[in-house]
């Protein structure tokens, strides 16, 4: 649970939930490891150094992964003088099969499922999140699935657009909806714009950050997600769904 001032969000009926995708439902870490390797083989294959292309990009990766440039900081980190856009296009072609979810997620989104509507928000190149959520073989939950560059780029995470869109499809209103994400800057943010309620779960690459100020509920999983948001879903007080 988050520390700081009293939560001023509806505590009425919850009508609908929406769920990030990387690092929210599978570790973003075990993506990011095949598509650097599909990455450095590209590179190899050129006849560069895809060994110290490889170390490079896990530097870079490390310093955020959502930084941007990634492979061109790490070429120059490596030394390598190419055309990045054979590498770049390596990278956004990696769809693995699977992809490892967190544990316990499917049957949460189960229980969810069972009683509201489910809605996915992602950020990021469409066929490359279209690809992913086929990997992790969860989609089979979401009646609905927004990728927010499908509407353009600026209207990405912490714009509340994508999310809007999610429950206009779904027919809920923001107030009677909870957003479930990993990041504080971006899904948090959004779902307060919106004027929805927001659990954060601690996991993935930012789950050291500080919890944005009137978050609704902070847990370190989906399954505790789910439990704190059970009592609130319209079925479980009586209503219809």
């Amino acid at each position: 649970m988050t520390s700081g001032p009293p939560v001023r969000t509806s505590e009425g009926p919850v009508r609908a939930v929406l769920l990030d995708l990387d690092d929210t439902l599978y570790p973003q870490a075990a993506w990011l490891a095949g598509a650097l390797d599909r990455v450095a083989a590209e590179a190899s294959r050129r006849g560069l150094d895809g060994a110290a292309l490889r170390r490079a990009l896990d530097d870079a990766v490390a310093a955020g992964s959502d930084r941007g440039d990634t492979i061109d900081r790490a070429l120059a980190a490596a030394g390598i003088a190419t055309d990045p856009a054979p590498l770049v296009a390596a990278f956004r072609s990696h769809l693995p099969s699977s992809l490892p979810t967190y544990p316990g997620t499917a049957a949460a989104l189960e229980r969810l499922a069972a009683s509201v509507p489910l809605g996915l928000v992602t950020d990021g190149d469409v066929p490359g999140q279209r690809g992913k959520l086929a990997a992790t073989g969860l989609d089979r939950w979401f009646r609905v699935v927004v990728y927010s560059d499908e509407l353009g780029r600026r209207w990405r995470k912490p714009d509340p657009r994508p999310m809007r869109e999610a429950l206009e499809q779904l027919g809920v209103a923001p107030a009677e909806a909870v957003v479930i994400g990993d990041r504080p800057d971006k899904d948090v943010a959004a779902a307060h714009a919106l004027g929805s309620r927001a659990v954060r779960v601690r996991t993935g690459e930012y789950r050291d950050r500080p919890d944005l100020e009137g978050t609704w509920r902070s847990v370190a999983s989906l399954a505790e997600a789910v439990r704190e948001i059970e009592p609130y879903l319209a079925t479980a007080v009586g209503e219809p769904r």
